[in-house]
């Protein structure tokens, strides 16, 4: 019901009772009195008793003009009471009538409404997942492009340094023999020189800011062409990487390879360890200060290469080994650095080892912690730190031929896959925090 109809509704019921009030009050007002007299006024005084009827059969009391006034006041405000609540209550149906129908309009509207906010967040959602995924191609794009043009200006820079090395031994070849023409046809002279000592330093010192170009510019990228590498962060008694290899380990001949970027250099850094529970240390390679080390069956059978590592530089490292005549090698990017025969002769490396990275294996407790799913400790005094990667092992003794080309740092394909541990192939299993990249 709407206000309109509830005010008309009131209106009519004051009106109403308007003219049903006013018949009343006059009524109650004046006394109508039909007897012999036919007077109908209201006496000034109350009338005596001498004047009185004595014959009237019950007797009323007499009201004067002020009862009867303050009378009618009363039955006014009464009705005007029962008019008002009655408006009350019309008002109340009134309200109650309009709250079904909204609830009614609520009702039938509802589910339309529901089904148009649904759509409308599906539409935005959609909307949004298309503007991310247009935005994500953008910045693959971008960041693939902007790779592009690093790589070709940082080829560019390679080249125009090379050019420039060699322009520059160019010329100090030619002033050295100028200088040494000029000297032999006159006495030397000390201005001549600090002059020549002072070329000499600037070219030494111009040779050196280009080594260190070219060698940061080396280590800003994997070698050789390996797509992925391993980052041992910090030394952990935890972190490490497991190989699970090819085939089985048992064999007479051995030879394995890998690349290395340490960021420290301490008394020993193991780099790749094999070993069973009866002998942890059948075959290891690592580093102890700047030499590498190669070992068959322990530390009584080893092979050294002094100063072959530099912290922050990429280094090449290959341990070749032949139980026929017990000769065993270490070959330092691409050169044979050191060779001693009778190391483990006539040995065979057993099956059924483990193959870990960056931490020597100890046997200790593998059975117990693989069975309740621990992860093994071990020594963080021999954890390795830096970058590995190009991780191959053959069954075989690799040739010179083959090892130079494991080394080259231009290669494109990380160097040819070992049958035992394949690099990119094999399953390596990172433990402790050691991170894999690219």
């Amino acid at each position: 019901m709407s206000v309109l109809r509830i005010v008309q509704v009131v209106l009519a019921c004051l009106v109403l009772s308007a003219g049903v009030v006013m018949p009343e009050l006059y009524n109650d007002g004046f006394e109508v009195n039909f007897g012999e007299s036919y007077y109908n006024e209201i006496d000034e005084g109350e009338p005596s008793e001498a004047e009185a009827p004595t014959d009237a059969p019950c007797t009323a009391p007499e009201f004067n003009k002020w009862d009867k006034l303050f009378t009618m006041l009363e039955n006014s405000q009464m009705k005007e009471n029962m008019l008002l609540q009655y408006s009350d209550d019309i008002v109340k149906v009134g309200l109650q009538s309009l709250r079904t129908e909204v609830l009614e309009i609520l009702a039938q509207n509802g589910a339309a409404c529901v089904s148009a906010v649904e759509n409308s967040a599906h539409q935005a959602r959609t909307h949004t997942e298309t503007k991310i995924l247009q935005a994500l191609e953008r910045l693959h794009d971008t960041t693939a492009q902007h790779q592009a043009r690093h790589e070709a200006a940082l080829e560019q820079i390679l080249v125009a340094t090379q050019e420039q090395v060699t322009q520059l031994n160019k010329v100090e070849r030619n002033c050295i023999h100028d200088r040494v023409k000029s000297f032999q046809t006159r006495d030397l002279e000390k201005e001549d020189q600090r002059q020549l000592h002072a070329i000499s330093a600037e070219l030494q010192s111009l040779e050196e800011t280009l080594d260190f170009y070219i060698s940061s510019r080396a280590g800003q990228i994997l070698p050789a062409g390996c797509d992925m590498g391993l980052f041992f962060p910090m030394r952990s008694p935890k972190m490490h990487a497991e190989v699970i290899p090819e085939r089985s380990m048992k064999t007479h001949a051995f030879t394995v390879c890998l690349w290395i970027k340490p960021t420290q250099l301490h008394n020993k850094t193991t780099l790749f360890s094999y070993g069973t529970t009866t002998n942890p240390l059948e075959l290891q390679l690592l580093l102890s200060g700047r030499s590498a080390l190669f070992t068959v069956r322990g530390e009584a059978h080893l092979v050294e290469a002094r100063n072959a590592a530099t912290e922050g530089l990429w280094l090449h490292l290959c341990g070749t080994w032949s139980s026929d005549q017990g000769l065993a090698s270490l070959w330092v990017n691409g050169n044979r650095e050191a060779s001693s025969p009778g190391v483990a002769e006539g040995h065979e490396i057993p099956a059924d080892g483990v193959t870990i990275l960056g931490q020597e294996y100890t046997g200790k407790g593998e059975g117990l912690a693989k069975r309740f799913g621990l992860q093994e400790m071990f020594n963080a005094d021999e954890a390795f730190t830096g970058k590995l990667t190009g991780v191959n092992a053959w069954d075989r003794v690799l040739d010179e031929d083959e090892i130079s080309k494991q080394a080259m740092v231009n290669g494109r394909t990380c160097g040819s896959h070992g049958n035992l541990v394949a690099w990119g192939v094999s399953q390596i299993v990172e433990r402790g925090g050691v991170k894999l990249i690219y």
